[in-house]
């Protein structure tokens, strides 16, 4: 999504107005974009991760910040690697002439990998079948593929299981001495590295240990090893090995609880929702609000009504729960979140058409964090993020602090 028509370049810094919009360049909705926030971010995860290289995780058009800016951003604060899930995202990296090493670990059979190879993206295999897939791929092309080999260490998604690692290592040797793969990492993936102390994480590091020792003697020296997400590179360093693979935590948002986050943790939320007030109307007491009335106002109010909704991204799970700011004041969604838009009870406040509502960003005035509404919408802040839908146009610039 990176340079489609929906995203507006703005100068650097944006202003999110007080008083009427009319003047303003800030569109009705629009997710703010502070890439300068996620080159810092780099810069942070860097000094945190010692002598590993840092592999910056766009999957997901860059957790919703658009894919092509947001690695661009990246790339300037110091990331080694790029990460995509999927080969699409990957290819639309090259296309707009990224040439950093990127690795793209989610193919189902049949993928592009001759289209892979051909544009330097390396590739994980999970299994034989997968390898040798990849492998006549390489033999068309007459390219040696660049393969991350992945290990299920625990957590049972991708990757071999420790009774068929012996036989991926060995058939990758083999591949390898045929010119057809480079072995240039071996990999798996935590699952609970933002529970800190939980018994799984060592588990999890000692098979990926053992993963390593047995590639070794199948004559598998890979040049990156790596398994450490965004909670493991803030707070495991025994996890950091040659590469750490940061995703949440290059946009700025922290994923552990909050009692594990340190003053070193300097990370700053990239991304400011917010939207224009689209309406102001009196409502007495008794009121019922919204889809099928679930709430009704306790008093006289003034109702503002916001035009973003779930088909937005702002989840209806929230509904009567998630917080906004207006101006200087905090409030809160009444009753049902719908397609377009959402109501909110602001009193006898003197909050008219066209002020600016903000429901989260980096909290400089005050206004949510995205983890508020991870909380009121009962889910983390990644599926906040990345459920902004396409017609919230990103803006990219510095909202103003």
């Amino acid at each position: 999504m990176s340079t489609a028509a929906h995203e507006r370049e703005l100068p650097s810094t944006l202003s999110i107005p007080d008083g009427n919009t009319s003047s303003s360049p800030v569109p009705q909705r629009s997710a703010l974009i502070d890439l300068d926030a996620i080159s810092q971010n780099i810069v942070t995860i860097r000094r945190l991760a010692g002598s590993a290289l840092v592999m910056a995780v766009l999957k997901a058009d860059g957790y919703g910040h658009g894919l092509v800016p947001a690695a661009q951003a990246a790339l300037r604060g110091g990331a080694d690697y790029l990460g995509t899930a999927v080969l699409e995202e990957a290819f639309e990296l090259r296309r707009a002439g990224i040439t950093a090493p990127i690795f793209s670990w989610l193919s189902a059979p049949g993928s592009d990998y001759e289209g892979a190879i051909r544009e330097d993206i390396d590739v994980a295999a999970y299994d034989v079948p997968q390898l040798a897939e990849i492998c006549r791929a390489a033999g068309k092309v007459r390219r040696p593929a660049k393969i991350h080999l992945k290990i299920d260490t625990g957590m049972w998604r991708g990757g071999a299981t420790a009774e068929q690692w012996p036989m991926l290592c060995s058939a990758a040797r083999r591949a390898q001495a045929d010119g057809l793969i480079e072995v240039t990492g071996i990999w798996s993936h935590l699952a609970s590295a933002d529970e800190p102390g939980n018994p799984s994480l060592f588990e999890q590091l000692a098979a990926f240990r053992v993963a390593l020792a047995v590639a070794m003697d199948h004559g598998i020296r890979p040049k990156l090893r790596h398994i450490a997400n965004s909670a493991a590179t803030l707070n495991c360093p025994e996890a950091h090995f040659d590469m750490v693979r940061p995703g949440l935590a290059v946009y700025g948002v922290n994923p552990l609880p909050q009692q594990y986050q340190t003053a070193q943790m300097q990370l700053r939320p990239a991304m400011t929702l917010c939207a224009s007030v689209a309406h102001v109307k009196p409502a007495p007491a008794g009121a019922a609000v919204s889809y099928g009335g679930t709430e009704r106002t306790t008093t006289p109010t003034n109702l503002a009504i916001i035009p973003l909704g779930y088909a937005d991204g702002v989840m209806r799970s929230a509904s009567s729960r998630g917080p906004v700011q207006i101006g200087d004041g905090r409030y809160r969604v009444i009753g049902r979140i719908c397609m377009d838009q959402f109501i909110v009870p602001i009193g006898q406040d003197p909050i008219v058409a066209g002020q600016q509502a903000i429901l989260f960003g980096p909290g400089d005035r005050g206004e949510p964090h995205v983890q508020e509404w991870a909380d009121a919408a009962g889910t983390i802040p990644y599926e906040i993020l990345t459920r902004i839908g396409s017609r919230v146009p990103r803006v990219y610039g510095q909202p103003e602090r």
